[in-house]
């Protein structure tokens, strides 16, 4: 079994070092075999992400840039479905380049989370109940959890809605 895994190791990383016109040996000069390319992927998953959230909160506030936040959200998760799934992780503290990468989704996400006067602790519970529930309706939606013939966004529109309205009563407490 072990040498199964060796080899699909090694095929995977051949074709990845032809792809970008090296040969495998040539692979390990830039990365730490399949677990550094993992690792340089979520990375850039992390941030393309933050990107994408970044760039639909932009001048926006409150419930407006929630709800924009979360369609980007949702069009980045499913367009970017493998990647997707490795911006999941906490970032790992022994990984500057890690760190950074997930700050930049949580600065996102604490700035929009401001405009409802959230801070601190309560940044952290929203931005957690946030990503719950938008995560949650992904991952359902990518694993074909939702086949009934009701429009599915429509049901996201009204989970955004909901959001904002329990992100709104949050701060009034």
């Amino acid at each position: 079994m072990r040498r199964q895994a060796c080899a699909r190791l090694e095929h995977n990383l051949a074709a990845i070092a032809e792809s970008l016109g090296l040969r495998a040996p040539s692979l390990y000069k830039h990365v730490d075999g399949m677990p550094g390319i993992r690792r340089g992927v979520m990375i850039h998953a992390k941030s393309r992400l933050a990107q994408a959230l970044g760039h639909a909160a932009i001048g926006r506030s409150r419930d407006d840039a929630v709800k924009r936040m979360a369609l980007a959200y949702r069009d980045w998760a499913r367009a970017h479905p493998g990647q997707y799934s490795l911006t999941m992780r906490a970032a790992q503290a022994d990984d500057d380049e890690d760190l950074e990468a997930s700050t930049a989704i949580a600065d996102v996400i604490y700035n929009v989370l401001s405009g409802y006067d959230l801070h601190g602790d309560d940044a952290v519970h929203a931005t957690r109940f946030l990503r719950s529930a938008l995560h949650g309706f992904i991952a359902l939606e990518t694993t074909g959890g939702f086949e009934l013939a009701v429009d599915v966004d429509q049901s996201y529109s009204l989970l955004t809605d909901s959001v904002v309205t329990a992100l709104a009563s949050w701060s009034a407490t």
